[in-house]
């Protein structure tokens, strides 16, 4: 007899096993098909990103029960400072003592770790790993996936999260629209003389923006940080083949001494930047999450948190309908899921393409003018703060998973 499950996901990353825990958490079975090995995504020094999580995302976490196994790992980000090339004219956003965090950093191998060990002991999650999707149906009263090696996965909802380059939505037909921002992401780890005191900075430099995300300390109590350095397409190649002591002079004439000396630690690696968001997230009996639905610059940080939202709405949509006796992959539940979504994340995407283009115009004039304007938000406390609910993901018609 086939095990046939409610939700069949396809991509089990960092936001395709959240939905799987979270909707197991409200009693929905699935199945999870992976390509990757899990033992590769988590080994040592296999992906060197960080990935910050917001407020809300962290409310998620709690909810579903991975907070304790992701705490002691985390970064608490105390405050975030925006500033055009270390020009005078910089935001702070620093919450209240009682609002907490603006979120955590936390490397995105702690996050599979935590997921992974959680979906291994859940019932309600088959998992399919190292397993390739050859077919994919949806009929009139389920869905299926057919793997490489014959078995036939059948569930009631067929959700798409394999990322950026989902076939699942290839095959749908989607229409996306798409561009090449024509830069690239260098991602590497830094050691540094001076703590961070919890602080992330984004330097806006007119070839792109340069992130320092807050980390915790290592062993030795060395001070840590996540960079991420953008830069135009056509120069990545020369800075990615730069030798470390060259690479490492360059990084520090950007930082301008603020975290004193500093090491690279680990090597580079590095990602094109791109925007794509599709018309819709749903079909019959089809589910898109994730950057399988939106994909965008990271130089707000919010590329995963935007993928948690989506968990958060499905979850409850699902809940809620199944609750009136309606299966998972009932139109009228995923009507709802897509009017939810569409709005928030065309605004979030939209906000963070606006700063890309914004922060991109070179000149000194372009400068001073985008130096006027952070100089008034600094003194605005109510602009300030609708900016850091942003950035907490705490604003907007907030799943109950992503409340506190």
């Amino acid at each position: 007899m086939a095990d046939k499950r409610d939700l069949l996901i396809l991509g089990g990353g960092l936001v395709g096993m959240t939905l799987a825990l979270a909707a197991a958490k409200k009693g929905i079975s699935s199945h999870v098909v992976d390509r990757a090995d899990p033992a590769e995504l988590t080994a040592e020094g296999f992906d060197g990103r960080a990935s910050a999580i917001s407020t809300a995302s962290w409310n998620l976490f709690k909810n579903i029960g991975l907070a304790d196994a992701l705490e002691p790992h985390g970064c608490r980000i105390e405050s975030i400072a925006v500033t055009d090339g270390m020009k005078p004219g910089r935001i702070d956003f620093t919450p209240e003592p009682h609002e907490g965090t603006l979120g955590r950093m936390f490397p995105n191998r702690t996050l599979r770790l935590a997921l992974f060990e959680a979906a291994k002991d859940e019932p309600l999650i088959a998992w399919h790993a190292k397993a390739n999707v050859v077919e994919r149906q949806r009929g009139e009263h389920g869905v299926s996936a057919t793997l490489g090696d014959g078995t036939v996965l059948e569930a009631s909802l067929l959700v798409g999260a394999e990322g950026r380059g989902s076939p699942t939505r290839e095959e749908a037909g989607f229409t996306m629209a798409h561009w090449d921002y024509r830069h690239r992401a260098i991602i590497v780890g830094l050691t540094h003389e001076k703590p961070h005191d919890g602080v992330a900075w984004e330097i806006f430099y007119p070839d792109g923006p340069f992130a320092l995300l807050p980390l915790l300390d290592d062993e030795q109590g060395r001070h840590r940080s996540a960079l991420v350095w953008t830069v135009d397409e056509k120069d990545a190649a020369g800075v990615l083949a730069l030798s470390d002591r060259a690479f490492q002079r360059e990084v520090e004439k950007r930082m301008h001494g603020i975290f004193g000396a500093i090491e690279m630690q680990g090597g580079r690696s590095s990602y094109p930047l791109g925007f794509q968001h599709t018309a819709k997230i749903i079909d019959h009996r089809l589910a898109l999450v994730g950057d399988a639905a939106h994909g965008m610059h990271p130089i707000a940080g919010q590329g995963l948190n935007l993928g948690l939202r989506d968990v958060g709405a499905l979850v409850e949509v699902l809940v809620e309908g199944m609750r009136l006796g309606l299966e998972p992959g009932d139109a009228q539940m995923l009507a709802r899921y897509e009017k939810w979504r569409a709005l928030d994340s065309l605004m979030v995407m939209g906000a963070t393409d606006t700063l890309t283009r914004l922060f991109g115009i070179p000149g000194k004039l372009a400068s001073a003018v985008r130096r006027f304007g952070m100089g008034g938000v600094q003194r605005m406390p109510a602009l300030k703060r609708f900016f850091m609910d942003e950035a907490r993901g705490m604003s907007g018609e907030l799943p109950e998973l992503l409340k506190g």
